[in-house]
């Protein structure tokens, strides 16, 4: 898994647009003492069940695999 040049700013960006799409869906209420990998989680679970993303095999899910497939779902949105 080769990391992105921006991966940081894009994890950053994929928990901020993935925290408003699962509220507005109905999905979660997150909380201000919500740790950001419980989040980057849920976000990466929603994302799989609407198959927005491709899921990765149960046994390569990791903190910083879902972190790279979030990256990557950011970097394709239009969104700035």
């Amino acid at each position: 898994m080769k990391k992105l040049e921006n991966e940081k700013e894009l994890v950053k960006k994929a928990l901020k647009v993935g925290s408003v799409y699962a509220e507005k869906r109905g999905a979660a209420q997150f909380e201000p003492t919500d740790s950001a990998a419980d989040r980057m989680l849920y976000i990466y679970r929603l994302l799989v069940h609407d198959k927005l993303i491709q899921p990765l095999p149960e046994e390569q899910v990791s903190q910083k695999s879902i972190q790279h497939k979030l990256a990557i779902w950011a970097s394709k949105l239009d969104t700035p």
